[in-house]
């Protein structure tokens, strides 16, 4: 567990900008920054942060809250994992106790494979620097590749020895589960040890296949020590590319056979199945190291494979991310839309290359990117070409060679074609592609350009591509009917405590948020108590003094706990409500807190002024009020549908006339104290 003092430290030394920076571009708006809101698909900037309140909140979603809440949410990560998160970040040291066998049982999956995952790449790394097969296996592939020390270190790389239970043993003598060694894909399990699947079958022939380098190792190479347990390792004998998330937490691995090995092999690399926080289409290799430079230079360069993003790394340009062989996805793109919508394709002049261009260019410009592609001469590919060159001869380059995707798509399947019917299908392939762009100034823009290119009238190609934006819509229109019937026949999934939390009475909301925003603020002074001694009474003390005064309660046990606790402090000279309340430990109070500041200080200044005339203890008591008013109001109610429904029971129809008399009575008198005129 973490201590409050060590919250309170934590949560002083967070700078929201900061933190939401390294996921979201952020640019200044007036006092507050504003970029694309990460948790839906967001096309113009809705996401404000407020470093003065150190609070975020979309305007379209409606997500927000502290930097907690943002870390929660983003990176699915539970409240401690998002403090620990803010320490590494601010060099803040927690102390925290020793886990009982039983709270280590609880932890979630999530958390011990991210913990798993972790210490497997300081394993990989550990022996690639200090076990003597590490060095001269390992250590001597990448720099044979070119590789330097300082971008192995940057890229985490590491090696696997090629005993076939190296890193299970290892991971099972250090206290880690087997049951994580396999969810996260770094083992695999047999149940007979003699036999094997495809993948051990390629690899148990590794004393074969090992090149000259490792021959002096005889007793690596000449026998595999027997398996002691059933797991496998899926990486042995090869060098690891660790996968880094967006926010460094190491999701996957990648594991490449040595190049002596790959001969007649056909998966010269193997990684990470999927699993609970690895998807090969959510994520991109690199992204981790790039993000800071893509936002910098407002671009990101798209290559296949690790070895590409290495070598430009090691070239001096670091805005380059890799998919890694893997079709590009919706998801990859919403990504890196987050830091540029500037993408250059950077890849193999092969046919290979052309057609990883052409699969991705359409689900760009769907998602609004700006595309320009650069296919390298023949027999180059990123790694070879960015070696042969400097860093500035491979920008020039790229800059003087990159073409725009009309170009790109005009050059590869229109120029040199002279069958009319092959030319008009490749156009209108051009025009389609042209017609998923968001953006309709762009679309008519590419629109005149490919009819000068073609010759062909604007408003022919304009008659074509709205007829292909009709079609798109009616078939969109199709699946979303299909998706509300299939909705229709599931039960409802179940919701967070959040997003359940409704008010019974808005007022109740009002006065919740005023006890955050002011509970420790005295509204009264020197007020006498029934015993004789006098008293000052701060915002929480008065409506919990004037609310116990009938026994009322909030309909919502969290609001109860926070006017509770916010009592409780009142007398700490140094407590502040609002701040109290958004570092709250208990995440729901936490995030309430956050949404309820932000709806406050967002509101315009007219409201502000009217929500806070008369004062702020005038303020209060009108809220106490109204809230008394709701609860008479309510219970008249019940009773006129009481009486609708006694039958002929006299005496409890009498009973209940004097209740609603004796009801109407105090709800005129509370009328009278607020102001109103109501009557009947």
């Amino acid at each position: 567990m973490i201590d409050r003092a060590t919250i309170d430290k934590i949560m002083d030394a967070t700078n929201i900008v900061d933190v939401v920076g390294e996921f979201v571009t952020l640019r200044k708006a007036g006092v507050n920054y504003k970029g694309l809101c990460p948790f839906h698909d967001d096309t113009t900037p809705s996401f404000m942060v407020s470093p003065s309140k150190q609070i975020c909140k979309c305007f379209a979603c409606g997500e927000g809250g502290t930097a907690i809440n943002f870390l929660m949410k983003h990176e699915q990560i539970t409240y401690p994992e998002a403090l620990r998160w803010l320490a590494r970040k601010y060099n803040i040291e927690i102390q925290e106790k020793e886990l009982t066998d039983e709270e280590k049982q609880q932890q979630s999956d999530r958390e011990s494979m991210f913990i798993v995952n972790e210490w497997a790449r300081t394993y990989f790394q550990d022996i690639l620097k200090n076990d003597p097969d590490g060095i001269a296996i390992g250590k001597q592939y990448f720099r044979s590749r070119g590789i330097r020390d300082d971008i192995v270190e940057k890229f985490c790389l590491g090696f696997a020895l090629p005993k076939r239970d190296a890193l299970a043993q290892a991971a099972l003598k250090a206290g880690y589960q087997a049951e994580f060694l396999v969810k996260t894909g770094l083992c695999f399990e047999r149940s007979d040890k003699k036999s094997s699947d495809s993948e051990d079958q390629q690899d148990t022939s590794l004393t074969s296949h090992l090149s000259p380098l490792t021959s002096h190792l005889s007793p690596l190479t000449s026998h595999l020590s027997p398996l002691t347990s059933n797991l496998i390792d899926r990486y042995a004998g090869r060098v690891i590319f660790p996968w880094l998330n967006v926010s460094g937490k190491v999701v996957a691995f990648g594991g490449r056979l040595l190049d002596a090995r790959t001969k007649g092999v056909q998966q010269k690399y193997v990684n990470s199945p999927d699993s609970e926080i690895y998807h090969k289409d959510h994520e991109l290799y690199g992204l981790f190291q790039a993000k800071k430079a893509i936002a910098k230079e407002d671009r990101v360069y798209m290559v296949e494979g690790y070895t590409d993003v290495i070598a430009m790394h090691q070239s001096g340009i670091e805005n380059v991310v890799a998919n890694s062989g893997t079709a590009l996805s919706v998801y990859q793109i919403k990504l890196l839309r987050r830091f540029t919508q500037n993408i250059t394709l950077l890849y193999d002049g092969d046919e290979a290359g052309i057609h990883a261009a052409m699969r991705g260019t359409d689900m760009l410009l769907a998602e609004g990117m700006n595309i320009k592609v650069l296919l390298l001469p023949d027999g180059d590919d990123p790694d070879s070409f960015a070696k042969k060159h400097s860093a500035q001869e491979l920008k020039d380059y790229i800059e003087k060679n990159q073409m725009d995707f009309i170009t790109f798509k005009t050059r590869l399947t229109v120029e040199n074609v002279t069958d009319p019917v092959k030319r008009s299908e490749a156009i209108s392939g051009i025009v389609k592609s042209i017609s998923v762009i968001p953006d309709q100034i762009l679309r008519s823009t590419y629109l005149s350009e490919l009819s000068q290119r073609m010759g062909i009238k604007e408003q022919t190609l304009l008659n074509s591509m709205n007829g292909m934006i009709r079609k798109d819509l009616e078939e969109k229109e199709k699946e979303r009917e299909r998706e509300a019937e299939r909705t229709a026949t599931k039960p409802a999934a179940d919701t967070s405590v959040l997003s359940t939390l409704t008010p019974d009475s808005e007022v109740e909301e009002m006065i919740i948020k005023s006890i955050i925003r002011d509970g420790e603020k005295v509204i009264f002074e020197h007020v006498e108590m029934d015993d004789g001694s006098f008293i000052d009474l701060t915002v929480a003390q008065y409506v919990n003094y004037d609310l116990g005064q009938d026994n009322i309660h909030f309909h919502h046990e969290l609001y109860n706990q926070i006017l509770e606790e916010a009592v409780a402090h009142s007398g700490e000279p140094d407590f502040k409500a609002e701040t109290y309340f958004m570092h709250h430990p208990d995440v729901n109070i936490s995030s309430l807190a956050a949404r309820l500041a932000i709806d406050t200080h967002q509101l315009g200044k007219s409201f502000q002024l009217k929500e806070r005339e008369g004062g702020l203890r005038q303020h209060v008591l009108h809220l106490v009020l109204d809230l008394r008013m709701d609860i008479v109001e309510k219970r008249l109610k019940e009773l006129k549908a009481e009486m609708r429904q006694v039958g002929s029971d006299m005496e409890r129809i009498k009973a209940l006339m004097e209740e609603f008399k004796e009801t109407q009575e105090l709800r005129n008198a509370l009328a009278q104290q607020l102001g109103n005129d109501l009557v009947g």
